[in-house]
């Protein structure tokens, strides 16, 4: 395993998104992942809660792009790669999220095990900060 094949996990993630089919995107979880999404309060435990999600996030038609990407090895079969993602839209609206996914050997096929995104946190201009310092 190479950290060029970690990020080949995320184009084919990226790929089934393109698709707009809830399935392709939900066959690369592990059946018992779970997704923490950038766009819904709701925890995701398993296929069925997984793929709901992503019904709805892919009807606005999402693309994905690595903006920074940090890879590391845990064990063999285990690997994680954690960073920052664009997400530009069909309407033309982006986010910028923080992403983490938790990648796992399962009977010889990367399984994504875990998958948490998290929007940005708004950071205040230093202007607003030293008007409310003042």
């Amino acid at each position: 395993m190479t950290e060029a094949n970690v990020m080949k996990f995320f184009q084919r993630w990226n790929d089934a998104l393109a698709t707009g089919n809830p399935d392709a995107v939900t066959a690369l979880y592990a059946e018992d992942a779970i997704l923490l999404p950038t766009v819904s309060n709701q925890v995701r435990h398993n296929h069925e809660e997984i793929r709901d999600y992503f019904v709805n996030f892919l009807a606005k038609k999402p693309k994905g792009v690595i903006d920074e990407a940090n890879i590391r090895f845990l064990a063999d079969g285990l690997a994680i790669n954690s960073g920052v993602y664009t997400f530009t839209f069909g309407d033309q609206s982006q986010v910028t999220a923080r992403y983490t996914y938790l990648y796992r050997k399962i009977d010889g096929d990367w399984k994504i095990v875990e998958h948490h995104s998290s929007a940005m946190p708004e950071v205040a201009s230093v202007s607003d900060q030293e008007s409310a310092a003042a």
